[in-house]
């Protein structure tokens, strides 16, 4: 099995005043959303237990979550890793600046577990590149390292942002980034 990868050809300005440039922009190409029912036959299926049951087990837990993720705490997810609540906000050097108006976003944080690191690093990624007209003009397979991206424990990213987190710290700053620089 590989994961998928599409690289369009697209042009990217840089400013309001830039004419742009092309750039092939990669993103992960996803099968569907599956169907919650289906995720419960499968579970139930491979538990050995009722769909009836395994419903229940599943609603149950998503209530839990629900309820403790806001609380602060770090909730494992079975074979997965675990969640918890993080921030985004912006730093000041005197405590009498403090105030809630520095904090820009709040996000759920995932740990994945190492198991599920070892499974996608030993994933072989796939990248078909499309060219401004929608053609296939090439086809790549990884032969990447396999990398996985750790979550940053650090205090601050940029000059003037911090993600804290119940447990520890982890970097915040624009998840999504801008335009990269690098082509393919």
């Amino acid at each position: 099995m590989a994961l998928k990868v599409k690289a369009r050809e697209k042009l990217l300005k840089f400013s309001k005043t830039s004419e742009g440039e092309y750039r092939y922009v990669m993103q992960p190409e996803l099968y569907s959303a599956l169907d919650k029912d289906k995720v419960i036959r499968e579970a139930a299926l491979r538990s050995g237990v009722s769909e009836g049951v395994m419903k229940a087990c599943w609603d149950a837990a998503g209530e839990v979550i629900k309820a403790w993720l806001p609380e602060g705490h770090s909730i494992p997810l079975p074979g997965l890793g675990s969640c918890r609540f993080g921030l985004s906000a912006e730093t000041v050097t005197d405590v009498n600046k403090v105030k809630s108006s520095l904090i820009k976003t709040r996000r759920i944080v995932f740990v994945p577990s190492v198991d599920l690191k070892d499974e996608l690093k030993n994933t072989s990624i796939v990248i078909t590149c499309f060219d401004r007209n929608g053609d296939i003009v090439k086809r790549v397979t990884s032969d990447d390292d396999g990398t996985i991206e750790e979550p940053d424990t650090s205090d601050t990213t940029g000059e003037n942002t911090t993600d804290n987190t119940q447990g520890g710290s982890t970097s915040g700053g624009d998840d999504n980034g801008g335009p990269s620089d690098e082509g393919l």
